[in-house]
C-alpha cells in the first residue's frame, strides 16, 4: 500500500467523524463546504468557490505538463434520522450521512493534503466536491457551471464505498458499472362509486392491476435478454374507501438499465401498455416518465489506469478489474458523458460496522479504510501524471 507521510488515519477520522456530525443535504452544505474550503486553503491549493452553487475545486500543480486530471468526492448527506448510539452520530435532527459521502470527502481531503506536501507529479490535479449527489443535480450543475471548460482535464475519476465488499477490496469494470434511474407515475382517471354497484363505474382498481401485470411483461417479453434492465411499481395510492370504488388510482415506480437505447424501449412500451388498457376500460389516463440518473459508463483507457494504480497498491487478489455492474446509479454519470473517465468501489467491509448497507440508518462509514481510499488517489495520480510521461 502507498506509503502516506502527512494523511494519517487519526487525522482523517478527525474529519470524517466531524462531518458526519454535521450532515447537510442537497445544495444546502453550507458548513460541509467551508470545511472543505478551510482544508484546501490550509493545504495550500488554489481553491474555487460556488460552482454549481456550492460546489468546490481545488486545484494543485506541480511541474509544467499540460495533462490534469480531476478527483471528484460527494458532499451531501440524505434525509434519515440516525439510529446509531455512537459518540460521533448526526447531531442535525433527520438528517444522517447514511451513504458514506463524509468518508468519500475526507479520504479526497487527504489526498490533496498528501500531493501537496509529498507528491511527485508533473501536470494539475483538480478536486472537485460536488453537492446534492443523491437527488442526482449536483453534478449537472457543476458540469452547467463550466465545470470542464474552466478547469480542462483529459479525465475524471469517482470512488464510493462498497458495504458487503471485503473491507480495502476495490474492484471496477469497463463500460456499465452503475444502472440509469427513471421514475415513472401513471394516474388512472375511472368513474367511482358504491361498491355494492360495480356496473356503474370504470373501475380504476382493476384497471391499474392490469397495468402493473402488463409493466412485468416490458422486461421478460421487449427487451435483448442479453440487455440488463428492472421495471418495479413501487406505489399504489387511490383515493377510495373500504365501501367505495374510487375514481383515481396513481401507480408509481423506478426504472434501471445501463442503455439509452433500453431507457427508449421501457418509456414507449410503458405508454402504450397504459394507454391501451385504459382505452379498452374508458378511462382516461397521465403518463409521465423522468430521467434521474444517466447509466455511469467507464471508459476502457481510464478503467485500466484505475485498475493498474489499484493493484499497484493493493495487489491482484485484493482487486476485480472486471466486476459485475450494478443496478444503483450514480450522478457521477452525468461527469462522464462528457469526460472520458472511471468510477471505482472500495469495499467498507462485511461483517465490520461498514457492513451495514448503504441509505440504512444504522449505517457508518468504517474509518479503516480511510488510508486505502486516499491512498489510491495518490497512487493514481503519481501514476497517471508521471514526471516521465513529460518531455520538456
Amino acid at each position: 500500500m502507498t506509503t502516506l507521510l502527512t494523511a494519517s488515519k487519526d487525522q482523517m477520522q478527525g474529519w470524517r467523524r466531524h462531518l458526519h456530525q454535521h450532515p447537510e443535504t442537497e445544495f444546502d452544505v453550507f458548513d460541509t463546504a467551508a470545511f472543505v474550503i478551510q482544508k484546501l486553503t490550509e493545504f495550500g491549493l488554489v481553491v474555487h468557490e460556488g460552482i454549481g452553487r456550492i460546489g468546490i475545486v481545488g486545484q494543485l500543480t506541480k511541474g509544467t505538463s499540460t495533462k490534469a486530471i480531476g478527483l471528484r468526492a460527494d458532499m451531501d448527506a440524505l434525509a434519515i434520522q440516525e439510529l446509531n448510539d455512537f459518540a460521533h452520530k448526526s447531531l442535525n435532527e433527520g438528517h444522517m450521512h447514511a451513504c458514506g459521502h463524509d468518508g468519500h470527502t475526507s479520504m479526497l481531503l487527504g489526498a490533496a493534503q498528501e500531493l501537496a506536501e509529498h507528491g511527485e507529479f508533473d501536470g494539475t490535479v483538480y478536486f472537485i466536491f460536488q453537492p446534492d449527489e443523491e437527488h442526482g443535480a449536483g453534478a449537472q450543475a457543476m458540469i452547467d457551471d463550466g465545470l470542464f471548460e474552466r478547469f480542462p482535464m483529459q479525465a475524471v475519476y469517482g470512488l464510493h464505498n462498497m458495504p458487503g465488499m471485503k473491507a480495502g477490496h476495490m474492484s471496477m469494470n469497463s463500460g456499465g458499472v452503475m444502472a440509469s434511474e427513471d421514475n415513472f407515475k401513471i394516474v388512472i382517471k375511472g368513474r367511482g362509486g358504491h361498491a355494492s354497484q360495480p356496473h356503474h363505474h370504470i373501475d380504476p382498481l382493476v384497471i391499474g392491476a392490469e397495468i402493473l401485470l402488463g409493466l412485468q411483461t416490458i422486461v421478460s417479453r421487449s427487451i435483448n435478454p442479453e440487455q440488463q434492465a428492472v421495471v418495479s411499481a413501487t406505489e399504489f395510492i387511490t383515493d377510495g374507501a373500504v365501501n367505495v370504488i374510487p375514481s383515481t388510482v396513481t401507480i408509481t415506480g423506478d426504472c434501471r438499465s445501463f442503455s439509452e437505447e433500453v431507457q427508449d424501449i421501457i418509456e414507449a412500451r410503458m405508454g402504450q401498455l397504459v394507454s391501451g388498457i385504459c382505452a379498452a376500460h374508458g378511462a382516461e389516463h397521465e403518463y409521465t416518465y423522468e430521467r434521474v440518473f444517466w447509466a455511469t459508463i467507464n471508459s476502457v483507457k481510464e478503467t485500466h489506469a484505475a485498475g493498474q494504480a489499484a493493484i499497484a497498491m493493493l495487489g491482484e487478489g485484493q482487486v476485480d478489474i472486471a466486476c459485475r455492474p450494478k443496478t444503483i446509479s450514480e450522478d457521477f454519470s452525468s461527469m462522464l458523458r462528457v469526460k472520458d473517465g472511471c468510477y471505482v468501489f472500495l469495499g467498507n467491509g462485511i461483517d465490520s460496522v461498514g457492513g451495514c448497507m448503504l441509505h440504512n440508518p444504522h449505517y457508518d462509514f468504517n474509518d479503516d479504510i480511510l488510508e486505502t481510499g486516499t491512498g489510491f488517489w495518490v497512487t493514481l495520480v503519481q501514476q497517471e501524471l508521471a514526471t516521465a510521461n513529460h518531455c520538456s
